[in-house]
């Protein structure tokens, strides 16, 4: 008689438990794919983690163990080398296998789309760019960390335009003659149809995009031709990382100091992080590059736990603009009378303009002028957005969307209305005051990122068939235009109006990358900051334009509040549709955690989220705050394996938060 076989499975439900099934082909292995199994008599996706030919002591001998429904997968979809990394990120993260699991694998459940990707020459089709002494000394200490088969970390500081991408291009074609693999991170889908067009031109057919703008089936199929060693270059966004490329030989990490690496669903891993872990299981070098480093980034740079690679100068031709700041106090339009005076000057000289809100819609605050009345979503702690186009007003959070009151709601005054303003309100105004401009608005109103239509802007103000590109930070970062002379910031202060530690590095990060759009090859670059706080430290610095000072200035103010990188964070949020049950399970926690973490820890809370409601959702949060991290995580873990959750609750763990919202 033949014996049984077991698979042992995982799933993407937030259990630290593994599940036996039947094979239901014993003679097939099943480690490492992916099956449908019925599980609670909901039919799901699991993840085979072991093949067997016992069950454990712990399961009775009575219990009938379910034959799996099918493999959805006819090969391993991820290997052994994913599978450790994810045992490492479930630990770190403080997630289940099987969350960690989901989370680095493309959902498609068949390859939908054909390729015909193959192995094609490695010469340069594209030929590189001489490059300065500077670039060429990164280049060889790229090179030369590479040799030593071992982790390392580098950091390509350069300000913008001074050419970190000819110095990438350039080490991954010495990583290729070395016959090893590259992974490339940019932090926005819009950033890897740049990037691509750049490798394709040097590398060829070797190159795969991973990002969520793909269909399902795409990301598959690249996928699988990364498993079958059919690439050598994986470029895409955060979830890139996890790509199963072979003989993995350098990581880069290209705006390192952006905020969108970091993921807002669990596991809440950080691709630094990963990539990190990533670089020591294939001693590897990892190389991140900004101009703009990460607070953190740059505290361990000049304490030596990161070699700095420097490039000062810019090398299309064009010098660092000019910024000047105009206070919005008295000023009639959203955009500046100096601003439009030097639209209109950019115009006459046939060059183009750049202007930036991180703001979308038309307007935000429905505020009565009689009463105070603000029309918040009923669903979450925060202003409706009002969308002209569409004639609604939407909540960014949940969705939720309405028609907007003809009076305030509560005393029935007609003298209510919109204050503030967004992307889709700049474009209208621009429209009327600079009737002979023709603008390309970039925001996720007027574009999705699965269709080309972001492509297709990009490329039509890149061929000058559009005098303005109006976006929100999609136009931030990496693009590179030769004919866009000016920039303008229609408002600098969004970020600092949030009660974060990090605002002021998000202002001044922003504030740069924004200026540096202007002139990279021109000699006359302008920028103009608008804002209400003209004084504001984060403000001034990037006027300057001096990066050493902004730094030293946040770290001392970090230094001295015991914030990263100084301390490690560890936030709790506990939510729930019910309040009173949110708040007694975050006291008992806290008063839990209490007892278990380190004596000199900080244990902060319970206190009401900022966002308080999101989704109907009351939300309250736990602070914690160590030198070191592993005691918090220690901590964590001990008290939630004693602690029964009520069914109505919901705990999201955030290990190293980038925002406290």
């Amino acid at each position: 008689m033949q014996a049984m076989k077991y698979l042992e499975v995982v799933f993407n439900i937030p259990l630290s438990m593994t599940f036996f099934y039947l094979n239901c082909k014993s003679d097939e292995c099943g480690k490492n794919r992916r099956v449908s199994a019925l599980f609670h008599n909901r039919k799901m996706t699991g993840f085979v983690i072991n093949d067997t030919d016992t069950l454990p002591d712990s399961i009775p001998g009575h219990v009938i163990i379910q034959s799996i429904e099918k493999f959805i997968d006819t090969e391993p979809i991820f290997t052994e080398q994913q599978l450790n990394l994810a045992y490492k990120l479930s630990e770190f993260y403080l997630c289940s296998l099987g969350e960690t699991i989901s989370c680095m694998l493309p959902s498609a459940k068949s390859e939908t789309e054909s390729s015909t990707h193959g192995f094609l020459s490695l010469d340069m089709s594209s030929k590189p760019l001489q490059l300065s002494e500077e670039q060429q000394n990164a280049v060889d200490s790229i090179v030369e960390a590479t040799s030593q088969h071992k982790q390392s970390f580098l950091y390509l500081f350069g300000i913008t335009g001074s050419g970190k991408t000819e110095v990438y291009l350039q080490a991954i074609n010495k990583i290729l003659q070395q016959g090893k693999s590259v992974i490339y991170l940019v932090p926005e889908i819009s950033l890897t149809y740049q990037a691509s067009e750049e490798l394709k031109k040097r590398f060829g057919d070797i190159v795969a995009i991973l990002h969520s703008g793909l269909t399902a089936g795409r990301r598959l199929a690249q996928w699988n031709l990364i498993l079958q060693d059919k690439i050598r270059i994986v470029l895409g966004v955060r979830s890139a990382i996890f790509a199963p490329v072979k003989k993995l030989g350098l990581i880069i990490i290209d705006e390192e100091h952006d905020g969108s690496y970091k993921s807002s669903s669990t596991p809440r891993y950080h691709a630094r992080q990963v990539a990190m872990m990533r670089s020591e299981e294939a001693a590897c070098p990892l190389v991140m590059g900004s101009a703009t480093p990460s607070v953190e980034a740059w505290h361990l740079m000049n304490t030596g736990h990161i070699k700095k690679l420097c490039l000062t100068k810019r090398l299309a031709g064009g010098g660092l603009p000019t910024i000047d700041v105009v206070s919005m106090q008295g000023e009639r339009h959203f955009l500046s009378l100096t601003l439009l005076d030097e639209i209109k000057k950019n115009k006459a000289e046939n060059k183009q303009t750049i202007i930036f809100l991180n703001r979308r819609g038309f307007a935000r605050l429905y505020v009565c002028h009689s009463c105070g009345f603000q029309l918040l979503c009923k669903n979450c702690s925060v202003p409706m957005t009002w969308h002209k186009s569409s004639g609604l007003m939407k909540c960014h959070y949940c969705g939720w969307q309405s028609q907007p009151p003809q009076k305030c709601p509560d005393c029935g005054s007609l003298e209510a209305g919109f204050s503030s303003f967004g992307t889709e309100y700049i474009e209208e105004e621009m429209q009327h005051l600079l009737p002979d401009c023709t603008v390309e608005r970039v925001d996720t109103d007027s574009i999705s990122c699965s269709s080309k239509k972001l492509q297709e802007k990009i490329s039509a103000f890149k061929e000058k068939k559009a005098d303005i590109l109006l976006g929100t930070q999609m136009v931030a970062k990496g693009l590179n235009f030769p004919d866009v002379q000016l920039v303008g910031i229609a408002l600098a202060d969004t970020d600092l109006q949030m009660p974060d530690f990090r605002a002021s590095e998000r202002t001044f990060s922003l504030l740069t990358q924004v200026a540096g759009r202007a002139g990279r090859f021109l000699q006359n670059g302008k920028v103009i900051i608008q804002t209400l706080r003209p004084s504001h430290p984060a403000i001034c610095f990037a006027q300057q334009g001096d990066i050493e000072a902004f730094y030293e200035y946040e770290l001392q103010i970090r230094r001295q509040l015991g914030f990263p990188p100084f301390a490690r964070l560890l936030r709790i949020v506990v939510r729930s549709k019910n309040t009173e049950s949110a708040q007694s399970t975050c006291a008992e926690i806290t008063e839990l955690l209490k007892n278990h973490v380190p004596p000199n820890a900080d244990v902060f809370g319970p206190a009401e989220c900022m966002l308080s409601l999101i989704a109907g959702n009351r939300r309250y949060q736990i602070l914690l705050k160590y030198k070191t991290i592993s005691p918090l995580q220690r901590a964590v873990k001990k008290v939630l394996q004693d602690y029964k959750t009520p069914a109505s609750v919901y705990l999201e763990l955030d290990v190293d938060p980038i925002n406290l919202f």
